[in-house]
Parts: C-alpha cells; sequence; structure tokens
C-alpha cells in the first residue's frame, strides 16, 4: 500500500489522494546480435487502484496501465551511430471512474551522431511518422463564453510533431 498524490492544475498544488496499492511487471530485454547491433525494449504493466474508494471509482487519474520504450541501434567503430527508438502509452483513466480517457499514443524517433571522446554533433527526427498525439492530457472543468454550463473534457498540449534538429555536445 502506498499514499498517492495527484496535481491539481487549476492551483498548481500537490494535493493527498489517500491511499492505493500498485502492482504489475517491468520487462527489460535487451540483446547484441553482432558487436554494432544492439536491440532494447523495456514493457511496463501496473495496476493502479485506489484502496478506499468504490470499485469502478477506483481508478488513478492518468495513470498508465501499460507503457513501453525501446529501439535498434546500430554502431559503426569510426564514430557514426544511429537509432529508430519509439515510445508507447495505452489509453489511460483520465478520472477515478474511467468516463473520460487519456489517449494513448505511439511515437517513432530516429538519431543519428557521430560520436567522438570530446564531443558528438547529432541528429534526430521527431515524431516520423508525424503521429498527432496529446502529450501532457488533464481532465479539466471547462465553459466556453457562450456555453450556458460547464464540461468535463480532456484538455491537453499536443506532442511533438514531426521535426527534425541538431545538436552539438562536448564531453569533458
Amino acid at each position: 500500500m502506498m499514499q498517492e498524490f495527484v496535481y491539481g492544475g487549476d492551483g498548481g498544488s500537490v494535493e493527498f489522494s489517500g491511499p492505493a496499492r500498485r502492482s504489475g511487471l517491468d520487462l527489460s530485454v535487451r540483446y547484441q546480435p553482432i558487436p554494432a547491433l544492439y536491440i532494447d525494449a523495456d514493457v511496463n504493466y501496473a495496476r493502479g487502484r485506489s484502496i478506499n474508494d468504490p470499485k469502478g471509482a477506483d481508478y488513478i487519474p492518468l495513470a498508465p496501465e501499460w507503457s513501453s520504450t525501446g529501439g535498434i541501434t546500430y554502431s559503426l567503430k569510426n564514430g557514426f551511430n544511429g537509432s529508430i527508438r519509439y515510445r508507447y502509452f495505452a489509453d489511460r483513466p483520465a478520472n477515478e471512474d474511467y468516463s473520460l480517457t487519456a489517449e494513448g499514443y505511439f511515437v517513432t524517433d530516429f538519431v543519428l551522431n557521430y560520436t567522438r571522446p570530446k564531443y558528438e554533433i547529432g541528429f534526430t527526427i521527431n515524431s516520423v511518422l508525424n503521429t498527432k498525439w496529446k502529450e501532457t492530457q488533464f481532465d479539466t472543468e471547462t465553459r466556453l463564453k457562450r456555453e450556458r454550463n460547464s464540461v468535463d473534457e480532456i484538455c491537453f498540449t499536443p506532442g511533438t510533431p514531426f521535426a527534425a534538429k541538431l545538436s552539438f555536445a562536448i564531453f569533458f
């Protein structure tokens, strides 16, 4: 048993939401079939429920049950290396009774680097497939100017669309 705290976006505060129980499984797989090729994946399952709330109203808002990250990396001895990476989040409850859903996503990124002992030059493409995804999602009570009553709905920050960036790092 653990204690859950939730973020209140309107007030910008963290509030105690009561005791909870979480159980799950984490699986990490790493495989290197040849010295230059590296394959990895982390898969996570977690079932979290509030203890003092009735069944069906005991979901922990925004707590994912399934998530995963991983990819394939290829490294050459001359310093060039590249990878295709993914991030996955399954749909999850946005509120305690799961009447609103925070949408899951699967995003793929591409990375190419030239790495030397003292520096690295990199090129990254975020969201290679230009996936439309919602990064931050909250159950929020909203009301437009011409609406009579407020409604609970998902408000979100859109995820990074297809974008390329260059980077330079110095190691010391």
